[in-house]
């Protein structure tokens, strides 16, 4: 028996939407993996990671569970409206692991979208989500899995609410301040 003492424990990000179709996949390979030739024989062509998607989805796409073991991958999924965030990785990896990243996810994605996850607001904030993703998954290695800090990592900074009017006083004030600092200098010689 042997030991996976990897970081590498995400194979895949998946979003699918209620009729089983791909709203946003992430597939990880990366190269210095510690078991590469394994990681890499599956679902490397689109036509696989389709079938499994697919499979997948069929498998999940009714309400009530939050992991599966399919077609040799351990998968935690999460239902959000007409959406299911799947994280999928090897069948020997650590389930709570792969749940609190889910989780962590799926909760920085509600608090940037003020909890409107549905396919047409996260298509439409694509960037977020994906940066959420980066945030929380690097080349298939977990690095976070704290919700408010992937959101406060992610979120776009507030413009400042403090607007500057320009008009006319304020151009002639200006200009009144400049001369009598002008005169001033003048003086002073």
């Amino acid at each position: 028996m042997s030991l996976n003492l990897s970081l590498y424990t995400v194979s895949a990000f998946l979003i699918l939407d209620a009729e089983g179709h791909r709203v946003l996949a992430k597939y990880y390979r990366p190269k210095s993996h510690p078991n590469a030739a394994d990681v890499s024989k599956g679902l490397t062509t689109l036509k696989e990671q389709r079938a499994f998607e697919k499979g997948l989805w069929a498998k999940t796409k009714k309400p009530g569970g939050d992991i599966i073991l399919y077609d040799s991958h351990l998968a935690v999924y999460r239902h959000s409206l007409d959406l299911i965030f799947y994280i999928v990785g090897g069948p020997s990896e650590n389930e709570i692991m792969l749940h609190s990243a889910l989780v962590a996810l799926s909760d920085a994605v509600h608090l940037l979208l003020r909890n409107q996850v549905e396919k047409r607001v996260v298509l439409e904030n694509l960037d977020l989500v994906l940066l959420c993703l980066d945030e929380t998954i690097d080349d298939g290695i977990i690095v976070e899995t704290d919700s408010t800090t992937i959101a406060s990592r992610v979120s776009r900074p507030k413009a400042d609410t403090t607007e500057i009017v320009i008009n006319e006083q304020t151009l002639m004030s200006a200009y009144q301040t400049v001369r009598e600092k002008v005169q001033q200098r003048i003086q002073q010689l």
